[in-house]
């Protein structure tokens, strides 16, 4: 090929190329919150505390470890635009009936505190050597992450004392924090594994 015909073809499929990236990032960006959207309505209501057990926050781990950073982040944010504008996306519950309210609501904290989790995530994460024992680090100090921001949220909003913020916003969820934080990192291993093999 000549030079001229190169830098002819070259400067034209560029555009392409960005653009072709643009829409794969759209794509996994929508898939993200769609899957955050299906787990956060795999809910189940606890009468000792005004915040529901759910999935969402597996899937934020989960997002964590299979997303770069700033993807991880933004697919977070679409999540929480997308329940901003209405759409029922969050989990639901009777004290928060959706839309910019929700966030008012006693599962603010937990719901602002999830682009940064994932992002937390993603960035300790991709700092190892990606083996199972790092995903669990990685994906609880995401999970610490989204519970401290939760109770905050909660101290504020109630004005209860700290041993009943923890008793509401954080003991009720250690045990569900652990199981998903374990399903996370072996999903994410597992990933991993296989993409070395396949590669």
């Amino acid at each position: 090929m000549s030079k001229e015909l190169s830098a002819q073809l070259i400067p034209a499929a560029v555009p392409i190329a960005r653009r072709s990236a643009w829409l794969r990032s759209t794509g996994i960006v929508l898939a993200g919150s769609a899957l955050v959207a299906l787990c956060a309505h795999v809910a189940l209501p606890l009468y000792f505390t005004p915040v529901p057990l759910s999935l969402a926050t597996f899937a934020v781990l989960l997002l964590g470890l299979l997303l770069p950073p700033r993807l991880a982040a933004a697919t977070l944010c679409a999540y929480l635009a997308e329940g901003a504008l209405g759409l029922p996306v969050f989990a639901p519950t009777p004290l928060a009936p959706g839309g910019l309210a929700h966030f008012l609501g006693p599962a603010g904290g937990y719901l602002l505190a999830y682009p940064l989790a994932a992002a937390l995530i993603a960035f300790l994460w991709r700092r190892t050597r990606r083996g199972f024992a790092a995903a669990l680090i990685g994906a609880a100090a995401g999970s610490l992450a989204i519970l401290t921001f939760g109770a905050l949220w909660l101290a504020v909003l109630t004005h209860a004392s700290a041993q009943s913020v923890l008793t509401l916003a954080v003991l009720p969820f250690l045990p569900g924090d652990a199981l998903k934080i374990a399903a996370a990192a072996a999903l994410a291993a597992g990933f991993e594994r296989l993409r070395h093999r396949t590669a």
